[in-house]
């Protein structure tokens, strides 16, 4: 570097969008700048996509306080996501059909934006987290359920954008139905939000899934929702294994949070389930609840770097 010269710094936005909150923080450099924004997803007056803007507007403001104009945005969001085109192409839980959220935020902010699938944003941080971890399939349980498949360490997006939807694999044949139209899915049993629905209909008291967890083994009713929670989404994983063959499963989201409550019932089930083979190893995420956040940071460092160097995006 020439004297008197210096390097501009690398200022990222990163958001992280789900069914109940939209998060977000400032990256300088790839360290996270506190303090970040969280904000519901819906009020009673705004939507999905006011929230998202609230928040990258507040961070916004913090970089600019730091000193700092922001030279990129990435952004983890639920749906069917097209990354290349900047485009959800449908996501029940935010209300939003062939929303295009990337070009809206680029002419919005004036920054380069990349987004993508939460679950592939953040295994994007399990990886970095654990780079010699080539072949997994990483699963957040929040709101909703997803799936993000990671071959050959790339994430795997599929010919339209939408692989690793899990959630809406129907494993109840005439189940409850799910916010996707269908019956039976995964999602409407396993998510966090099934679970807390599940229990407080039925009688429970309770403020979040992890609340449920907290009583698992001692309240019968909270035994039972969590026992068709294991048994829908250890069905899935058990489709899953048998067609991708795993090195290993990677649960993430609020609910990953719980633990043994959740990961031993899960191992026991899904071995049961796959007597003709070993089953992958089942573990907690690396990366914590925070995955998506720092998936999301190291989305907008590729689209920064994408637009002063390659033009292209990277895998």
């Amino acid at each position: 570097m020439t004297s008197g010269q210096c390097t501009v710094p690398e200022v990222v936005l990163a958001i992280d969008i789900g069914g109940t909150t939209v998060k977000g923080s400032v990256f300088v450099d790839g360290n996270e700048v506190p303090p970040g924004s969280t904000v519901p997803t819906f009020e009673k007056s705004s939507g999905a996509f006011d929230a998202v803007l609230a928040v990258l507007s507040a961070l916004a403001g913090t970089a600019r306080a730091l000193g700092h104009e922001p030279t990129a945005i990435g952004v983890g969001t639920p749906g069917l996501v097209d990354r290349r085109a900047g485009m959800v192409r449908y996501a029940a839980n935010l209300g939003w059909t062939n929303l295009p959220l990337g070009q809206l935020l680029e002419t919005r902010f004036g920054v380069p934006t990349l987004i993508d699938h939460d679950a592939r944003t953040a295994a994007r941080a399990e990886m970095a987290a654990r780079p010699a971890l080539r072949n997994f399939v990483f699963i957040p349980i929040g709101t909703g359920v997803s799936a993000a498949v990671v071959v050959a360490g790339k994430t795997v997006a599929g010919a339209r954008g939408q692989a690793g939807e899990l959630g809406h694999i129907p494993t109840v044949p005439n189940g409850r139905p799910c916010s996707c139209g269908q019956f039976g899915c995964l999602e409407a049993y396993a998510s966090a939000g099934a679970v807390l629905a599940r229990y407080i209909a039925g009688g429970g008291n309770a403020e979040s899934a992890a609340d449920v967890a907290g009583v698992v083994g001692k309240d019968g009713l909270a035994n039972e929702v969590w026992a068709d929670a294991v048994n829908s989404l250890a069905t899935g994983i058990t489709t899953l294994t048998a067609t991708l063959d795993p090195e290993e499963i990677i649960i993430g989201g609020g609910l990953g949070a719980a633990g043994s409550v959740l990961l031993d019932p899960l191992r026991e089930k899904v071995e049961s389930l796959l007597r003709w083979r070993d089953p992958p190893a089942i573990s907690a995420s690396r990366a914590g609840p925070r995955a998506g956040l720092l998936g999301a940071a190291l989305l907008g460092s590729a689209a920064r770097s994408n637009s002063t160097h390659t033009g292209q995006e990277s895998s």
